[in-house]
């Protein structure tokens, strides 16, 4: 089964969450360790998931209409 390709869209919001909720610039692979990975406090990652999930609730409704 193939995996789902995210829209542009989706891609942006991600990235956007990122950027905000765990102060990560690009989530592009830098393949250089302290630019790949990084430290998050559990509330910053709990912060960017609830807003992932809004934000796939929204998309969700929105196609619908």
């Amino acid at each position: 089964m193939a995996k789902p390709e995210l829209s542009e869209a989706a891609q942006r919001e991600i990235a956007e969450i990122a950027r905000v909720h765990l102060q990560i610039d690009t989530l592009e692979t830098r393949r250089i360790g302290y630019l790949d990975f990084h430290d998050c406090a559990v509330w910053n990652i709990r912060a960017a998931l609830e807003a992932a999930y809004l934000a796939g609730m929204v998309d969700h409704y929105r196609e619908r209409e």
